[in-house]
């Protein structure tokens, strides 16, 4: 039993949650935070956001070394994958970084402790070490930032060596001759990526009629069109029934999403990537009685105070997409409410990007979503085949389209593919938090040749007044 209180305890260190302890830390508030992985920066910075960037990076070097630079007039020599030194080079980005957010704990005076932390009542939390000790502290506020994990399919039991998760898919010993991912968002078709630059067969297996599902329409399209010239075989309107291990991978049995006839489908590795759960088993939140919706999210107001008096929660336990950014926002709001100060977190601007080459990125409406509305719009397009810096390049697949109210001429929504779609999307997330029109990104000054001014010309476009097309 501890003695220790604090201002705040934060249980979770992931993006939602070492953000809230750092910025309740900067407002003078003693700040706790409760992380049972060995490192802090939750599931983002250990197993997904970061090393699944540093492996993109990585092997779109590899492949464009192997295939692109010959376009260019730059000649090499036979190039060699050397998968051990990638893998290494991935951890170390991921290293340096927890390396770097202990320090913050470290000139913050943030105290990390260190297991599973639980609600006990009365302001308390419970914390058990991996060795079974458990101490009790006090605080005035909690936040729950746990975040989630990965959905599981019933009948595929994952191993994370044949049938495996983003984590397992990180740090397989060696390239699978045939990888199948199963779900066709963000996460499989990056990981999916990877892998097929590499050197395996990807197949990618969807439940929808659709890759890229929470996305625009015309975005998911294009991206299957793009993707499938890379060498990614899509079964879309498919579901995984069945699925067996053996001696040398996993033996699957799909059947169409409408019904039919079962099929199967060998393959040395499986990716199961249809999603995420919230992380919220273990903490007490229900014997605590906080109260949580049908999905079994916990359930907030906006201020994201839960049912429980002096217990907040954030990121992915709560409703909204599950991005590290939105949580990282969450975590800064909430603290700075805790301290006594206002916050407000604006949902509509957050941007959903997906790290293949080209990239995609979004933020707002989608069309469906205006059309499912009834909100009357006027869209605006340009093609990255038509910008000079995209042709300077040679990354001229893409688009970059601009939904805008068909009245008040405001941005509703953006989409963008293309090789820095995501950077680009922060031009206009900013715009459209400033309540921007069209014609405000139309008439603002964009550097040449750079991509950004496709965003330039599809606001004119949204005019009808392109310079360009």
């Amino acid at each position: 039993m501890s003695d220790q209180s604090f201002d705040v305890i934060v249980i979770g260190g992931g993006p939602g949650g070492y953000i809230a302890a750092i910025r309740a830390a900067q407002l003078g508030l003693s700040v706790a935070c409760v992380e049972k992985r060995g490192s802090l920066g939750g599931t983002c910075l250990n197993v997904g956001c970061i090393p699944s960037k540093a492996l993109l990076h990585s092997s779109y070097l590899y492949e464009h070394t192997k295939a692109g630079l010959a376009s260019q007039g730059i000649k090499v020599g036979a190039v060699d994958l050397d998968l051990p030194t990638m893998l290494v080079r991935k951890d170390k980005v991921v290293t340096d970084l927890t390396k770097g957010i202990e320090f913050l704990f470290k000139k913050h005076k943030i105290a990390w402790l260190k297991g599973s932390g639980r609600l006990a009542g009365g302001g308390k939390v419970e914390v058990t070490a991996d060795g079974g000790k458990t101490d009790t502290y006090g605080a005035r506020s909690i936040v729950i930032a746990t975040g989630s994990e990965s959905t599981r399919i019933p009948g595929l039991e994952v191993d994370e060596k044949k049938i495996v998760t983003s984590t397992g898919a990180l740090s397989l010993p060696k390239v699978p001759e045939h990888l199948v991912v199963i779900g066709a968002g963000f996460i499989g078709l990056e990981m999916g990526s990877v892998w097929r630059r590499l050197g395996a067969k990807v197949t990618v297996i969807e439940f929808l009629d659709r890759i890229l599902p929470t996305m625009d329409g015309e975005v998911g399209r294009e991206m299957q069109k793009i993707l499938t010239r890379q060498g990614l075989v899509f079964r879309l309107g498919t579901k995984v029934t069945g699925a067996k291990a053996n001696a040398v991978g996993v033996e699957l049995t799909l059947e169409a999403a409408k019904g039919g006839a079962a099929e199967k489908l060998a393959a040395d590795v499986v990716l199961v990537s249809v999603g995420r759960v919230p992380n919220t088993d273990g903490l007490g939140v229900k014997e605590a009685g906080v109260k949580l919706d049908p999905r079994g999210r916990i359930e907030v107001d906006g201020a994201f105070r839960t049912s429980l008096s002096g217990v907040y929660a954030i990121g992915d336990v709560i409703a909204g997409p599950m991005l590290a950014h939105k949580a990282m926002d969450e975590g800064e709001i909430v603290a700075e409410i805790i301290a006594g100060q206002t916050g407000h977190m604006n949902y509509d601007t957050v941007p959903g990007i997906v790290y293949t080459h080209p990239e995609a990125a979004s933020v707002g409406k989608t069309e469906e979503e205006l059309k499912a509305a009834g909100v009357s719009y006027k869209a605006g397009k340009f093609p990255m085949t038509v910008n000079s810096r995209s042709r300077c390049t040679g990354d001229t697949d893409g688009f970059v389209k601009i939904l805008a109210d068909a009245k008040t001429d405001r941005v509703l929504g953006v989409h963008i593919i293309g090789a820095q779609a995501g950077t680009m999307i922060g031009e206009v997330v900013l715009a459209m938090e400033f309540g921007a029109s069209s014609e405000d990104i139309a008439r603002t000054c964009h550097g040449h040749p750079t991509e950004s001014e496709a965003i330039k010309e599809a606001a004119l476009a949204v005019a009808g007044r392109t310079l360009h097309l």
